[in-house]
């Protein structure tokens, strides 16, 4: 509550410090325009209103906003009371700069939660917001959006788009949002690269669909064009939107609920070695010399991305390209949408 030490109490103080004590909340006063910090008559009638201790403050030059400040954070809750919830999905929104995040998220809200603007980098930091729908617990994470290093200029630009990529990390799923009036463009596989590598659950969105001419075919054709610049997340989902007509915006959180289920997903040893081996009676590996190459066993060893260790007798042998096969052949029989896999070759020696 900002008063005129200058001017002192006036009826207007009077009639708002009776409806912030009526309220029940904390309340700071800042006795704004004093000149003299160590005389308190300056200040001191202000302890009428009946609010507590006034601070005095200089706004022109700066002064005592330290102690302004250390009031008003007193009565912030602890970090420790703000707990996240563990069951809660964490989606992380990541884009180049004005493919519309903050518009996304604020039509998911029904409220300005996060700043919208044309000019491309309005949004600073990486901004967490809890969110309910349909009973379940979702957390979105709006981040800057992420240019080609050449042209990040200022220092705060250089820590938003460090904290993006923390986001990436530690999100559940990540919305890989793409502007529809512009195509994909190399920043756009750069980001998608980057949430590949981390092994995160993903859907790609197209974000401004309502700016686009279409047809019949159009929609295809886009599916084509995305498929053939990103072949890397061929396992992808692909879903357009518009965030300004709010148009298939809550299909993104049950592609999102989906996605983070495949990610988790477990499957048995016993079906995933029947699988296997149903795919090398298909398709056999290749040569050896005098030994024949073989896979002998596969487990899962772990979730979020799902991980299988093949066991094979010379596993320097097995080429990345009968990996790949046997990825799709596991995509085929379990499904696995929306998540990459790791596949990891050991050495084990065939038993006599």
């Amino acid at each position: 509550f900002v008063v005129d030490a200058k001017e002192g109490i006036t009826h207007e103080d009077e009639q708002v410090a009776a409806i912030l004590r009526r309220s029940r909340k904390p309340v700071v006063v800042a006795a704004n325009k004093v000149e003299n910090f160590d005389k308190q008559l300056e200040y001191f009638e202000f302890y009428n209103l009946g609010l507590g201790d006034p601070i005095p403050v200089s706004a022109m030059h700066g002064r005592n906003t330290n102690d302004l400040l250390d009031a008003v954070i007193s009565y912030f809750a602890p970090l420790s009371a703000y707990k996240e919830d563990p069951d809660a999905i964490k989606i992380a929104i990541v884009g180049r700069p004005n493919v519309g995040k903050s518009s996304f998220v604020n039509a998911l809200l029904g409220q300005e939660r996060v700043i919208v603007s044309e000019v491309p980098g309005t949004t600073r930091d990486a901004i967490d917001t809890p969110f309910k729908y349909n009973g379940n617990q979702y957390i979105l994470i709006d981040t800057a959006g992420i240019r080609k290093k050449s042209r990040i200029k200022e220092p705060t630009e250089k820590y938003s788009v460090v904290r993006s990529l923390k986001s990436i990390e530690r999100a559940d799923v990540v919305i890989v949002m793409m502007d529809a009036s512009e195509g994909v463009n190399e920043q756009d596989q750069r980001i998608a690269g980057y949430v590949h590598e981390q092994g995160k659950a993903n859907i790609l969105v197209v974000n401004k669909w309502d700016l686009v001419e279409k047809d019949e075919h159009t929609m295809n054709k886009f599916d084509k064009d995305i498929r053939e610049d990103l072949k890397f997340m061929a396992y992808s989902p692909i879903l357009y939107i518009s965030a300004v007509t709010r148009k298939r915006i809550y299909k993104v959180l049950e592609l999102a609920d989906f996605v983070a289920e495949q990610h988790m997903r477990r499957i048995s040893t016993a079906e995933l070695n029947q699988v296997v081996n149903e795919a090398m009676l298909l398709n056999p590996l290749p040569g050896g010399g005098g030994h024949k190459v073989k896979i002998l066993y596969s487990t899962q060893v772990g979730i979020a991305p799902p991980t299988f260790v093949f066991f094979a007798n010379k596993p320097e042998l097995v080429h990345f390209s009968y990996l790949r096969y046997l990825e799709n052949e596991l995509r085929k029989n379990f499904g696995f949408e929306g998540t990459p896999i790791k596949m990891i070759l050991r050495k084990r020696e065939a038993k006599e």
